[in-house]
């Protein structure tokens, strides 16, 4: 008897930023195993980021193959198969080949910002944030692709023709995975291409004519849960069905079971995003926070506010990395602690930029307060300290366009640092949540994948699956927050382009 038959296994293909991951799920949410591969990332000009999507589909393929071998799995024994992913980064690909026209396109990458300053008046009399409830911003997939059809030779030309596709990674995992069968994509990641219309569920007509895109490049868009087809055979031996595909963000909002309006999640790994579920309303926002969808499911959209953070723990890589003041991650809480504040120090880690609610692209990195008592210990906590600053930001902003949380929900890598969780907590008033799953994004993609199997009967049978681990209630005097944050505000101010 296969294991399958014996009890659901739920595959979940992951591929983030920094790493391409698979892992294989029970019912309970259970890791059975996993497998991982860095994924190097490549700076070919200042402000611009790319990844090699060829190496991004080998490592993936690479993954799931050692995660069935380890486990004694095959492909036979997985009930579905769920893909969730960094969104906007965009592919542009041959059709007859599969062979990408060039690297993917990050969605950190900057290179169009100077397009986007350019159209920003004829794009707000266009009504684009309205469409699309998101900025004209070099984030998006839109004004990427633009970029590659006016600058590959012969691009657009072929694209009209039908001989080029393009997706966001979700749909370039499906291509490959699919033997180059099934072009598509879902509507959450079709949310963030600058090219849906929230209210029609569709892609805008009038949008493309601004952006300059054919529409034989555009991927079919279907429900998070869905009929995806299945894996070309030849792949992992036999065919896996295809059960899902849903953004990272949204992913972890499912994984974080926050499924009623008003609940809220904040992911934080390479950037933080903040997801406030607002329902059956497209919450058009007064804030410069992004309307996005949430999930949509047999038809139906549940729609969000999202604010995105560029840098969070890519603050912690750059301090490893590029200063080397850590040699670790690991070793931040210790080294936070060790303070009983930064001496008035603020790192504002604008490298790529400033995201919600500024929407700044021209501005860089900057540390403020520096006297010559500080050391390593006050620029890490200071680093630390402005994920938790940037998060205030966001909050602060939804409560403006809808109402306050009351509870945050936080899942992502840098959650395992007690400090800073309750850092978190002091600067917002609100109790921070951290859930004994912490692969929520992961997870996220295989209960979207085990909806559509019939492994769960609905939304509210998958909420009764979570489980919190730790509670971290405010301890500092909002006074003294409000002080610190004053603090933050004033060190943005002076960093903005």
């Amino acid at each position: 008897m296969s294991v399958n038959q014996k009890m659901p296994v739920l595959l979940a293909i992951d591929q983030g930023t920094t790493s391409s991951r698979a892992i294989l799920f029970d019912r309970s949410g259970n890791v059975l195993g996993r497998a991982q591969r860095e994924l190097p990332q490549s700076f070919p000009q200042p402000g611009w980021v790319e990844h090699d999507a060829e190496r991004i589909w080998q490592d993936v393929r690479a993954c799931v193959s050692q995660v069935l071998a380890e486990q004694g799995l095959s492909a036979r024994d997985i009930t579905a198969l769920g893909i969730t992913n960094q969104r906007e980064t965009t592919v542009l690909w041959e059709r007859a080949s599969g062979r990408p026209l060039h690297p993917a396109i990050v969605w950190q990458d900057r290179r169009t910002a100077e397009f986007c300053l350019s159209q920003a008046d004829a794009a707000r009399q266009l009504g684009l944030h309205a469409r699309t409830g998101l900025l004209l911003d070099p984030y998006f997939s839109a004004t990427k692709l633009a970029w590659l059809l006016d600058h590959i030779p012969g691009a657009r030309a072929r694209a009209e023709a039908g001989e080029l596709a393009f997706g966001t990674i979700d749909s370039w995992l499906l291509w490959q995975l699919s033997g180059g069968r099934i072009h598509a994509t879902d509507a959450s990641n079709a949310s963030r291409t600058l090219l849906y219309n929230l209210h029609t569920g569709a892609w805008d007509d009038t949008l493309l004519a601004f952006f300059r895109i054919p529409a034989p490049l555009l991927p079919t868009v279907y429900d998070c849960a869905a009929d995806y087809g299945h894996t070309d055979p030849a792949l992992f031996g036999a065919s896996i069905p295809i059960s899902a595909l849903i953004g990272d963000q949204q992913a972890a909002t499912v994984g974080q079971a926050c499924f009623a309006p008003g609940m809220i999640k904040s992911t934080y790994g390479t950037g933080c995003f903040m997801v406030l579920n607002t329902g059956a309303q497209a919450v058009t926002s007064q804030h410069r926070l992004l309307g996005t969808t949430a999930y949509r499911l047999n038809g139906v959209t549940t729609h969000a506010l999202e604010g995105s953070i560029f840098v969070a723990g890519a603050a912690v890589q750059w301090l490893r990395d590029a200063m080397h003041l850590i040699g670790s991650a690991a070793e931040t809480e210790a080294l936070a602690s060790s303070l009983s504040d930064t001496q008035g120090v603020y790192l504002v880690p604008a490298f790529t930029g400033l995201g919600a609610p500024y929407w700044d692209p021209q501005a860089r990195g900057a540390i403020y307060g520096l006297t010559r008592d500080s050391g390593i210990a006050h620029i890490v906590r200071a680093a630390l300290e402005s994920t938790c600053y940037q998060t205030r930001d966001l909050r602060d902003a939804m409560a403006k366009d809808t109402v306050a949380p009351t509870e945050l929900r936080v899942d992502g890598g840098m959650t395992v640092n007690n400090w800073l969780m309750q850092f978190l907590a002091d600067v917002l008033g609100i109790p921070v949540v951290r859930p004994k799953n912490v692969e929520t994004t992961a997870f996220g993609a295989a209960l979207m994948a085990g909806l559509q199997a019939g492994v769960y009967g609905s939304l509210e049978e998958i909420a009764e699956l979570w489980r919190a681990d730790a509670r971290f209630e405010p301890r500092m005097p909002m006074q003294e927050a409000d002080a610190l944050y004053a603090g933050w505000c004033a060190a943005v101010a002076r960093t903005r382009s």
